[in-house]
């Protein structure tokens, strides 16, 4: 059953304010990577975990996996990587010029315009070089999540920070506050971070600790806010929705997508309680604030599709792609296909 909880206050704790100290600015690199070989062209998708799905202003669809970035056209799936980098790629980012941004975990982050790519480490003030998380403000300034605190790239240098910098003994997940898996800024401009420790919210000036009921969220795997501004937590605790006054708890499985379609409609991956399988779930628009919302569940045929499901989207024809632990797959309404 959904609980209701009516937020009695949110309890912000004072973490860190950014100062000099947290910030390197480093010129950012002119010498591009040139690609000297054509792209790989197949007709099936990757057969190794993808990890992030995004779709471009054409319509392109862009993958993140460990065997490289794959452009998917309608047709055929382009590895956009292949001959530049073995970097195993968590995320993708179209940003308003146009140009590319590719995270991987170990090798940094790709910017790439189309002909060539440049690469940014730590060594030109990345604040670590595994990077699972892309994201770009109302401004243009392009996030990351690192597994160091986030890092800011404003087009000339980049900028750190840190949402704890001195982790408590007496809470486990505090060690993970600086891993960041997700990052949004929502309509009134502050940012919510999404940490595998816990959830915080940046004014410009502090970090705060997200927490209900003198509880703060824990592995906080997604955050997204939806076309009517509501934030969506998922992770360790479950899925909830925060109204600015209220957190409603949708379930409490471990949830670790959440994807809102163009029609309100809410998409989650998350783990089945009896069995620990992994299902994809639809919330249903118009019963999104009934006491019991309705819920479709649909649970692969593949075998290989037991494991973790990741990142989701809606494609042009309204079907909805989905990543796993051995590729991509596709659900039309009615089957899931493996691509």
């Amino acid at each position: 059953m959904m609980k209701y909880a009516h937020l009695h206050a949110l309890f912000l704790i004072f973490v860190f304010c950014t100062s000099s100290k947290g910030q390197k600015k480093t010129d950012l690199p002119t010498d591009t990577i040139k690609s000297e070989y054509k792209d790989v062209i197949t007709s099936h998708g990757p057969g190794r975990m993808v990890r992030t799905i995004r779709q471009d202003r054409n319509g392109n669809i862009w993958l993140a996996s460990p065997e490289g970035i794959i452009r998917y056209d309608g047709k055929s799936f382009t590895n956009i990587t292949s001959k530049v980098s073995s970097a195993r790629f968590f995320s993708v980012l179209e940003d308003r010029k146009g140009n590319f941004w590719f995270a991987s975990i170990g090798s940094g982050v790709y910017y790439y315009n189309g002909k060539s790519f440049l690469n940014y480490t730590t060594q030109e003030g990345l604040a670590n070089d595994r990077v699972p998380f892309i994201y770009e403000d109302k401004i243009g300034n392009v996030w990351f999540g690192t597994e160091s605190g986030a890092s800011r790239n404003d087009g000339k240098s980049f900028r750190n920070y840190k949402m704890n910098e001195e982790s408590p003994d007496s809470n486990v997940w505090a060690k993970y506050d600086n891993d960041v898996n997700s990052i949004i800024e929502d309509k009134t401009g502050k940012f919510w971070f999404g940490t595998s420790g816990k959830a915080f919210i940046y004014d410009g000036k502090t970090f705060t600790i997200l927490t209900h009921n003198g509880k703060s969220f824990t592995n906080v795997r997604t955050i997204i806010e939806d076309k009517k501004g509501n934030i969506w937590l998922a992770g360790y605790d479950g899925l909830w929705r925060y109204d600015g006054s209220t957190f409603t708890n949708f379930t409490q499985n471990f949830v670790g997508y959440i994807y809102e379609d163009k029609d309100g409609n809410i998409w989650t991956s998350s783990q089945r309680a009896n069995d620990d399988r992994w299902i994809l779930s639809r919330y249903d628009v118009k019963s999104l604030y009934n006491e019991k919302p309705t819920v479709t569940e649909i649970e692969s045929k593949y075998e290989g599709n037991k494991g973790m499901m990741f990142g989701i989207l809606e494609a042009p024809d309204g079907s909805i792609w989905y990543g796993g632990g051995d590729g991509v797959y596709r659900y039309d309404g009615n089957t899931i296909t493996r691509l």
